[in-house]
């Protein structure tokens, strides 16, 4: 990768945005120069630091420090066509469930040149943006999807782990997050929601932030998931890895402490070569928050997207299909 410096737009400003703003302060290869929401888009070519951006409050809009709009993709796609940003990042909630493909043949059309990354989780997302491939590699846009934490740094791990083996028996991803307070990350764990029985995307769509605070009570603040729709399964058997029926995320949430309720940890089960069966674990740290381990892997993905873009590559890649790129 060149010295220069990339320019990258943001979608979403909520926890996850609003983190890696600070993220991408610290770093010397990135450039932050443009974030949006459904109310308001900012844009400023030295670079959107943490400091203005301390300035909207949380649950205010962008508009604060930039102006009101009700169409920040446009707005990014434009700048793109203008040759001011090289990369997005979409920190978009995807509710409805089609909201973020849909977002993606639109960038495709409407002439988006450059590399789009998201940290979707839903399988049944992903299989609705992998639907989309066909316009992605028509298009001017390499795009990395499912490029998080999970699926993403530990769907990575376990690719990387079945190399010792024959055939992999089983991946099963268990994690913990400590989010010391809902009101943060309302996108994620309204996602979260939709994972529990008796709930979907649907449901959990029409539920009032009243109705989410009263079902918290209920679980004291800790949500306890099992297997989950995440697409590390998806993602895993589209790179011919193992079948996605071998693979198992679930985990413990806890709203109400900062503290990770139990370490994540992806365990990879198969038989080697020899006829021995073994598994590899890979464990984050537990000091580690949640954005860590999204957005670091997530601008990991989009640089490596980016080196390939430079060369003329296009299409659609996922977390199981690229080693990311450590961001300076």
């Amino acid at each position: 990768m060149s010295n220069t410096v990339r320019r990258i737009a943001i979608l979403g400003a909520g926890g996850l945005g609003r983190n890696a703003v600070r993220l991408l302060e610290q770093k010397q290869e990135f450039r932050l120069v443009a974030i949006g929401d459904s109310q308001g888009f900012a844009h400023c070519e030295e670079g959107i630091c943490s400091d203005a951006f301390a300035a909207v409050a949380e649950g205010e809009s962008v508009e604060k420090i930039g102006r009101a709009s009700a169409d920040s993709a446009g707005e990014v796609i434009a700048l793109n066509k203008q040759g001011k940003v090289d990369a997005v990042f979409l920190a978009v909630p995807n509710i409805p469930n089609n909201f973020i493909p849909d977002l993606i043949v639109r960038f495709c059309r409407e002439g988006f040149n450059g590399v789009i990354v998201d940290a979707l989780k839903r399988t049944s997302a992903v299989q609705q943006i992998l639907a989309t491939e066909k316009e992605i590699t028509g298009s001017s846009v390499l795009y990395v999807t499912g490029a998080g934490a999970t699926p993403g740094l530990l769907t990575a791990a376990a690719n990387l782990a079945a190399q010792s083996f024959q055939e992999v028996d089983e991946v099963k991803i268990w994690f913990g997050v400590g989010m010391n307070g809902w009101e943060k990350h309302r996108a994620t764990i309204r996602e979260d929601i939709a994972h529990m029985p008796g709930f979907n995307i649907e449901k959990v769509r029409t539920m009032s932030d009243r109705d989410v605070e009263a079902l918290l009570e209920e679980c004291k603040g800790l949500l306890e998931l099992h297997n989950m729709e995440h697409a590390d399964d998806i993602l895993l058997e589209r790179a011919g890895t193992v079948a996605a029926r071998r693979v198992n995320v679930g985990g413990l949430v806890d709203v109400a402490s900062a503290k990770k309720p139990v370490s994540t940890t992806m365990t990879l089960t198969g038989k080697t070569f020899e006829g021995k069966t073994a598994s590899h674990r890979f464990i984050l740290g537990y000091e580690t928050s949640m954005s860590a381990n999204v957005l670091g892997p997530a601008f990991g993905w989009m640089k490596a997207g980016l080196e390939l873009h430079d060369r003329g590559i296009r299409g659609l890649f996922s977390s199981a299909d690229l080693m990311p790129k450590f961001v300076r």
